[in-house]
């Protein structure tokens, strides 16, 4: 299997595995992936106390061979579950710092 097709399965199987909200909360947690733009999302939609709940909690996507975190909205971060499924630091973006701030993370610049 190529380097693209594992991504595409590794972030697939993290944002699967990622923890739903408890049961009986009226909010789900929804997987959206565009294979065809190698687009993966997470969405919280529902209704919550205060009203409609629908928001995008975390927005990953495969570009230029790299897996980019577009949007992450987890206490832990998916980067550190992407290094623990397999994927290396030199693979992964963290899009959503500008990219002079890049430089000073572990992470790929671009």
């Amino acid at each position: 299997m190529d380097r693209m097709n594992e991504y595409r399965q590794l972030l697939e199987q993290v944002l699967r595995d990622h923890p739903a909200h408890p049961p009986g909360r009226p909010v789900e947690t929804r997987l959206v992936v565009d294979r065809e733009r190698d687009d993966y999302l997470l969405l919280d939609v529902g209704w919550g106390e205060k009203g409609r709940v629908h928001c995008l909690f975390a927005h990953l996507r495969l570009r230029d061979g790299k897996v980019w975190i577009e949007k992450d909205g987890t206490e832990r971060g998916f980067a550190v579950e992407l290094v623990e499924a397999g994927i290396p630091k030199e693979d992964i973006v963290l899009a959503f710092y500008r990219p002079q701030q890049r430089k000073l993370t572990d992470y790929a610049v671009a």
